[in-house]
């Protein structure tokens, strides 16, 4: 049985109604969207410390590889003993 569009009209009337009596859940959608927001940012602002904690290692790796370098150079140009 098809609903007439009178019919349609009350439902959205009274749908409308109670939401406007009941505000937070108008508000729901922005409440969410908020979250959402500040939850992003808090990601983006770890990935952006993860990503200078794995440029720190990377230099430091880097300055060991240096070393060890200049310590195999050392050893295989001193004459054998």
């Amino acid at each position: 049985m098809a609903l007439a569009q009178e019919d349609i009209e009350q439902i959205e009337e009274l749908i409308r109604k109670s939401i406007a009596a009941t505000p937070e859940v108008g508000n729901a959608n922005v409440c969410y969207e908020i979250g959402m927001w500040e939850r992003t940012i808090r990601i983006e602002d770890e990935l952006k410390h993860q990503r200078e904690l794995i440029l720190m290692a990377l230099t430091q790796m880097e300055k060991r590889l240096d070393n060890i370098n200049i310590d195999l150079n050392k050893h295989f140009e001193q004459p054998d003993k």
